[in-house]
């Protein structure tokens, strides 16, 4: 379907309809988005609606399509109309406890890949879980994997844990609530975090559907937008094992002061890598295996005997 005319009430009239809509309130990506909505307003797919395209749709399909057009024109984002958004090629529930799953934070799951061996029986973080989206992608790709998702939110942590259940992973997983590390128990080879980051004036100048409707709490910290990295460099030390990697997302901005805050904190083996459009968006950080004064008293105590 392009959007072209057709008989009022049928599949295709209703596309139009919905898409010029959205056009008329000037949303982006209009068709895209009347097509995501049709598609879960009818539960059908979108190759069978073009073929279906001069068939009348049903009243309830009708009174759900435009109710959804509605509230897209409120400016709410689509993921939280359909309650679903797609990461890592897997199907996330999603509600207003959470944040939207973003392209950008599957570079945290690449970064993972890299350094983390497809046999590994490794423990991994996730804080700040959300939906869980970092956490349940990485044990997708690592079965041998165990882990942990921490997030303040109790709301947060249900969403999480139902998504673990529906991507059969919440048998390697369990949800602790907690503000950043501060309730985690144990250490963990790797760790991953997509903190809130945005500044005051980002935050206040985002589009509708991000200052409206997300989450505050998971967006911004206020102020300077590194409060969140503040607190996790502090408790880094304590929940990672020696050699183990911290992998965080970042703002565009905040390469160099994110890596001051982890070389304060003793970590070392500090990267950054970028987007696609080239913005330093991922840092990740290693747990020396052991200090430097430590290796240099061992090498005295040998050298001695």
């Amino acid at each position: 379907m392009t959007g072209g005319l057709y008989t009022a009430g049928t599949y295709g009239g209703l596309y139009s309809e919905g898409r010029f809509a959205l056009e008329r309130a000037n949303i982006p990506n209009a068709g895209l988005d009347a097509r995501v909505l049709m598609q879960h307003a009818t539960r059908r797919s979108w190759a069978e609606l073009f073929d279906a395209e001069d068939e009348i749709a049903a009243p309830g399909e009708i009174a759900q399509f435009n109710e959804m057009i509605a509230r897209r024109i409120a400016r709410e984002p689509v993921a939280l109309i359909t309650g679903v958004k797609e990461f890592w090629s897997l199907e996330f529930k999603v509600t207003p406890a959470t944040l939207v799953p973003r392209p950008e934070s599957e570079h945290l799951i690449e970064r993972a890949l890299e350094l983390i061996p497809k046999d590994s029986k490794g423990y991994v973080l996730d804080l700040g879980t959300g939906t869980g989206c970092l956490l349940i992608s990485l044990l997708k790709e690592r079965p041998n994997m165990t882990g942990v998702g921490a997030d303040i939110s109790p709301e947060a942590l249900e969403v999480a844990k139902s998504n673990a259940i529906s991507h059969a992973v919440v048998q390697r997983c369990a949800f602790v609530q907690s503000d950043w590390t501060e309730k985690v128990v144990g250490e963990f080879e790797l760790v991953l975090a997509n903190p809130p980051y945005l500044t005051e004036e980002e935050f206040e100048s985002a589009a509708p559907e991000v200052r409206e409707h997300e989450p505050r709490i998971a967006l911004t910290p206020g102020t300077d937008g590194l409060a969140a990295f503040r607190a996790i460099a502090k408790g880094l030390p304590s929940v990672l094992a020696p050699g183990g990697f911290a992998i965080l997302e970042i703002g565009i901005s905040q390469a160099q002061p994110v890596r001051a805050l982890l070389e304060s904190a003793g970590l070392d083996s500090i990267e950054t890598g970028r987007d696609l459009a080239g913005y330093e968006r991922v840092i990740t950080a290693r747990k020396p295996i052991a200090s430097k004064g430590l290796a240099a008293a061992k090498k005295r105590l040998e050298s001695a005997s």
